[in-house]
C-alpha cells in the first residue's frame, strides 16, 4: 500500500508539472507573433520584418560616375530606330535578341560581345542582332536574383557596385557597336540603366503586373510582352493595351526622389511567343495569336522566345524552332518580327556553387546554345532569307 500510495503522489507532481507545461505553452500561443512588449511606437507598428535600409546612389551619380560616350549613345539611339522600323515594317530584316541566360562573368560577356558583333556585321544584311544583357533574374522561389543584385555571388548584395558594373558593361558594349536588350524587372533600375538599352522584355511572370506595366508605359525603348508561364495570351495583349496608355504612379527622378511620374506610354509594344504548358511557336499557335492581336486591335507584332517553353526547357532544341519560325517567314508570314535565343561560349549550364570554381562561359541560370551552334544557326537563317530576295 506504500508503495502504492508513493507512485500515486508521484504521478500527481507530474501531471502538475506538465499542466504548468501546457499552460505556459498555450499563453505563447496566445500572444500575436507580431507584437514585441518592449517595443515603443512607431517601430511597433511599422519596419517590423525590416532588419536594415542603407542609402543607395541616385541615377544622376551613376550616370555621372559612368557616363555614355558618344559613340554608345548613337548604338543606342540608332537601334530603337531600328527595331521600330521592323516594328512597322519599314525594315524587312528580322530582330535577333541573342546572348545568354544571365550575366554573371564580366569577362566572359565581353569575349561574347567581341564574337557577336563581329556575326552582327556579317549578317546585317538579313539580321539585326542585339546582345541579350539580363542583369536581373525572376525567381520562381529563391536564388540568385542577378548581377545587380548579387555582384560577388555570394548572396552579400553590394547593389550600388552591381549597378556600376551593369552600367560599365552596357557602356562597353553599346561603345562596340553592339545594341543590348534587358528584362525590364525591377521598376527602379531603368533610371540607372535605361538610356544604353534599345530593346525590352517584360516576363512571363511580371507580365500581369500593374506595376510593370505601368513601368513599361515610360520606358524608352520598344517592349516585349511575354505571354504567361501558363501559355495564356490575355494577359501579354491585356499589357499591351495597357502600356499603350498614359499613367501615373510613384517612381523616382534622378536625383533619387521619390516622385509623382506621369508617362506617355509606350507605343512599340509588341507580344512575346514564349510557349507554356505546350510550345507555341508553330504556324498555327502564331496565326491563333495574329487573330488575338487583330482582335484586341493591337499591331501584329510578335517576337518568338526559341527557348523556355518552345524549346520545352531543352536548349539543344532551340535552332529547331529558328529554323521553322524562319520557314514560316520565308512561307509568307510578315507578322513574325523576331526572334529570342539563350546563348553563351559554352553550351549547357552549371550549377553556382563556389564563385570561384564556375567552368568559363557557361550559364550559371539556363542552359544555353554555346557559341558555335549559336552563329551556324544564325548563319543558316539570314542564308534562307538571303535567298528570298534572288
Amino acid at each position: 500500500m506504500d508503495e502504492l500510495a508513493s507512485l500515486w503522489r508521484r504521478a500527481r507532481v507530474i501531471f502538475r508539472v506538465k499542466a504548468i507545461e501546457v499552460t505556459r505553452l498555450l499563453k505563447s500561443v496566445r500572444q500575436p507573433a507580431l507584437i514585441d512588449p518592449i517595443m515603443t511606437f512607431p517601430n511597433a507598428l511599422e519596419n517590423l520584418n525590416v532588419l536594415a535600409q542603407h542609402t543607395l546612389l541616385s541615377p544622376s551619380a551613376l550616370h555621372d560616375d559612368v557616363p555614355a560616350s558618344e559613340r554608345a549613345t548613337h548604338t543606342v539611339s540608332a537601334a530603337r530606330a531600328s527595331v521600330v522600323n521592323i516594328l512597322q515594317g519599314r525594315d524587312p530584316r528580322l530582330l535577333v535578341v541573342v546572348g545568354p541566360c544571365s550575366i554573371h562573368d564580366l569577362a566572359a560577356a565581353r569575349d561574347y560581345a567581341q564574337r557577336l558583333k563581329a556575326l552582327a556585321d556579317e549578317l546585317q544584311d538579313q539580321l539585326f542582332i542585339v546582345m541579350r544583357v539580363y542583369f536581373e533574374k525572376p525567381r520562381t522561389t529563391v536564388g540568385w536574383k542577378g548581377l545587380i543584385n548579387d555582384p560577388r555571388m555570394d548572396d552579400s548584395f553590394h547593389i550600388e557596385e552591381g549597378l556600376h558594373l551593369a552600367r560599365q558593361l552596357l557602356v562597353d558594349l553599346n561603345d562596340m557597336g553592339l545594341p543590348c536588350g534587358t528584362e525590364a524587372l525591377d521598376p527602379i533600375t531603368p533610371q540607372y540603366l535605361g538610356d544604353l538599352i534599345a530593346w525590352s522584355a517584360i516576363g512571363a511572370r511580371t507580365t500581369e503586373s500593374q506595376t510593370h506595366r505601368e513601368m513599361a508605359s515610360g520606358l524608352s525603348s520598344p517592349v516585349g510582352f511575354k505571354n504567361g508561364t501558363d501559355g495564356n495570351l490575355d494577359v501579354a495583349l491585356n499589357a499591351m493595351l495597357s502600356a499603350a496608355q498614359q499613367h501615373t504612379f510613384l517612381g523616382i527622378n534622378g536625383d533619387g526622389q521619390v516622385a509623382l511620374t506621369h508617362t506617355r506610354g509606350n507605343a512599340y509594344g509588341h507580344l512575346i511567343l514564349r510557349g507554356g504548358s505546350v510550345p507555341n511557336y508553330d504556324s498555327v499557335a502564331v496565326a491563333e495569336a495574329e487573330g488575338a492581336l487583330l482582335a484586341a486591335k493591337l499591331p501584329v507584332n510578335i517576337v518568338v522566345d526559341c527557348s523556355h517553353g518552345n524549346s520545352r526547357k531543352n536548349h539543344a532544341l532551340q535552332s529547331l524552332v529558328l529554323k521553322d519560325v524562319v520557314g514560316q517567314i520565308a512561307d509568307g508570314n510578315t507578322a513574325i518580327k523576331g526572334v529570342m535565343l539563350e546563348s553563351n561560349l559554352l553550351e549547357g549550364s552549371q550549377k553556382l556553387g563556389q564563385p570561384n570554381g564556375l567552368r568559363y562561359g557557361v550559364s550559371i541560370t539556363d542552359a544555353c546554345l554555346g557559341w558555335d551552334a549559336t552563329a551556324a544557326a544564325l548563319r543558316e537563317a539570314a542564308q534562307r532569307l538571303r535567298s528570298l530576295q534572288r
